[in-house]
């Protein structure tokens, strides 16, 4: 395998200037043009900022893109953040991006080009995993495609706001990379929702971790509590006073923390944690008051779902 003649490529760079960009108040009207090489991620990077909630559009000639931007800008109810891809399988239009890329610099908005490579053993290696011919090999080998692509790109990686190296990253990491990199500090964060529910009326199928706090004294006994939900005050002191449940939230603070810090790391975007009792009205309701109130104050952004409340 020949060396990578693009050393400037082995290592990841997110520009000074839009380093924490997502830690900024949302604007409007902003534009990312996402290029780079076949293989090194586009679809991936794309894929992350649809799931921030841009518009994105796939494989357009760049001419058009000024003229989609303004169509989805005037979609009721959108917020103007527009995605593109744009790459050289577009063939002589794609010659054209460094006067649209110019063009849109000029205008009232934010724009991002942001370009994805990565070295050529990577890439070769991929294209081998997926066994597709690269899109500019022709009669040549992969090899070739590659080189010949980096040569046509050249001049878009310099002029790029964010290059991001894609080599020593998998699809998790780069998709945690553009969140990092464009999304806001809110969209960063890991979603929890608390779900009560009665075991009587199922297992919720969306649960990610199910707990069974039918252990607990039930309040359905007491006569003054059996009208009322796990909501009330009276019913929750009840229930929380046990010391069963008291140790129960305790532990489950405990063990749900470290997952919940491993789900962010591995990029999951929200998570359901169930807990159930028989009817799902007064002891599921109150644990998953406390708990989600605890995960609140540990900085957690927190739902709170009843889902079988005023069933019976």
């Amino acid at each position: 395998m020949s060396k990578d003649p693009h050393p400037g490529d082995d290592a990841s760079v997110v520009t000074d200037q839009h380093r924490g960009a997502g830690d900024a108040a949302q604007r409007r009207g902003e534009i990312i043009i996402i290029t780079g090489l076949a293989g090194a991620g586009r679809e991936t990077a794309a894929h992350a900022l649809e799931d921030l909630g841009w518009y994105v559009v796939y494989n357009i000639v760049p001419q058009l893109i000024p003229t989609l931007y303004e169509l989805q800008a005037t979609a009721e109810g959108r917020d103007n953040r527009f995605a593109v891809v744009v790459d050289p399988r577009s063939g002589p239009f794609f010659g054209e991006l460094a006067d649209v890329v110019a063009q849109l610099r000029e205008a009232d908005l934010r724009l991002r080009l942001v370009f994805l490579t990565a070295d050529e053993a990577t890439l070769v290696r991929r294209f081998d995993s997926v066994r597709r011919p690269h899109p500019l090999q022709g009669e040549e080998g992969v090899l070739e495609g590659i080189r010949r692509e980096r040569e046509v790109l050249a001049p878009y990686r310099r002029m790029a706001d964010v290059v991001i190296d894609t080599s020593p990253l998998n699809v998790h990491e780069l998709t945690m990379k553009m969140r990092s990199t464009f999304g806001t500090q809110a969209e960063q964060r890991l979603t929890v929702t608390m779900l009560s529910f009665g075991f009587k009326y199922g297992i919720p199928l969306e649960a990610d971790h199910v707990s069974d706090v039918r252990f607990i004294p039930n309040p359905y006994w007491v006569p003054e509590l059996r009208p009322k939900r796990g909501t009330d005050k009276e019913v929750s002191d009840f229930v929380l006073g046990d010391a069963n449940a008291a140790e129960f939230v305790d532990r489950y603070l405990e063990m749900i923390i470290p997952v919940l810090r491993g789900y962010t790391t591995e990029n999951k975007h929200s998570t359901t944690l169930a807990i159930g009792c028989t009817g799902g009205k007064h002891r599921s309701v109150a644990i998953s008051e406390k708990i989600g109130e605890e995960l609140r104050r540990a900085g957690h952004a927190v739902r709170i779902r009843h889902r079988d409340l005023g069933r019976e």
